[in-house]
């Protein structure tokens, strides 16, 4: 497997820009979280600037992006907030910087009104349907418990979003600044994902879609407990790789830019399928979405961790699930099984 070749050996400092291309300038935002960056971008286009992706809303946040008005932008307004997607660390400040530079806010539709409906879960308690959810999954009564303290927590790091916004869609092209940005919808991690194309300077912000060290999440949820993102994850791989350059300089949402996507592409799906793989063998005999860890992850995984992980398992089992090569049971007391089909 070949490493990225990253492009720049630095990374600029918190409320600094690192010049990518003319015009293109790299912000990293920090993040309360133990990956703590997210590679924002920004645009610019003729008199005035266009920002790609947001970070968290929090008051660390809101002082980097008042140093960047006051440095970077000197004044000059900004056009539009476009957001990859709607996790908050790309679209937790995209209602506050909409609000506080009187522009509009640019993102697909799937992705828009699902951040809306997760943030207005903020305050509520957690829903029968979660809680059934995660006790078919296998968790004990410490980890609903724990569940129903964490239900809302989305919303906490978004703020409001405008009630109106300007949709974007696959092969849309947005010209900015003199380059023509194609739009290539990725799913799987996220609905409706937007990465953003320039062709004749070969450069992708591919968001969370393509990164060049971490595999971004790939997981099921109470909100669509019988989904098969991992399905339409590993198609948007493969098209990415159809429709990009070998070579393309990608601008990831972490780590730092590199080159070599079709390599890491590649390396992505390669890492799919053996997971897929050790599932099999794993499920040899019936297993909750809970026993499975141990076949996908390299860590044990944590209290703090165990709805990402249990939503990343059931992406893969519900995968084999639909090719038929996994049978799903579930017991009197609602809890969910699975075996792999002996041919």
């Amino acid at each position: 497997m070949t490493s990225p070749r990253y492009e720049f050996d630095t990374v600029p400092s918190p409320g600094e820009t690192q010049t990518i291309a003319p015009g293109l300038e790299w912000l990293r935002m920090p993040l309360p979280l133990a990956l703590n960056h997210i590679n924002l971008w920004l645009l610019e286009d003729g008199d005035r600037w266009i920002i790609v992706d947001t970070g968290m809303f929090t008051d660390d946040a809101k002082s980097v992006w008042q140093d960047v008005f006051d440095s970077v932008f000197a004044g000059r307004p900004i056009g539009h907030v476009i957001v990859t997607h709607l996790h908050p660390d790309h679209a937790g400040c995209a209602g506050w910087l909409t609000e506080q530079a009187g522009c509009d806010l640019w993102m697909t539709r799937e992705e828009y009104l699902l951040c809306r409906l997760l943030v207005a879960d903020t305050g509520r308690e957690a829903p029968e349907e979660g809680l059934h959810f995660y006790r078919a999954a296998g968790f004990s009564e410490e980890a609903l418990d724990a569940y129903q303290r964490i239900f809302g927590f989305f919303g906490r790091y978004i703020s409001e979003l405008p009630e109106a916004y300007h949709r974007i869609a696959e092969d849309d092209v947005l010209s900015i600044g003199g380059r023509d940005w194609r739009v290539i919808i990725g799913r799987g991690h996220s609905p409706e994902h937007a990465c953003l194309y320039n062709e004749s300077d070969n450069l992708l912000i591919s968001g969370d879609q393509l990164l060049p060290t971490i595999s971004s999440n790939v997981g099921v949820y109470p909100t669509e407990p019988d989904a098969n993102p991992l399905n339409v994850w590993m198609s948007t791989l493969k098209n990415l790789k159809q429709q990009t350059d070998p070579d393309v300089l990608v601008l990831p949402a972490h780590g730092k830019p590199f080159r070599g996507a079709h390599d890491r592409l590649d390396t992505l799906i390669q890492e799919h399928e053996q997971g897929l793989e050790k599932l099999l063998k794993h499920c040899s005999e019936p297993r909750r979405a809970v026993d499975v860890f141990p076949a996908l992850f390299k860590r044990e995984v944590g209290a703090d961790s165990m709805i990402i992980a249990t939503g990343e398992a059931l992406a893969h089992l519900h995968y084999l699930v639909d090719l038929g090569e996994i049978e799903k049971r579930d017991d009197d007391s609602g809890v969910s099984w699975f075996t792999t089909v002996r041919s």
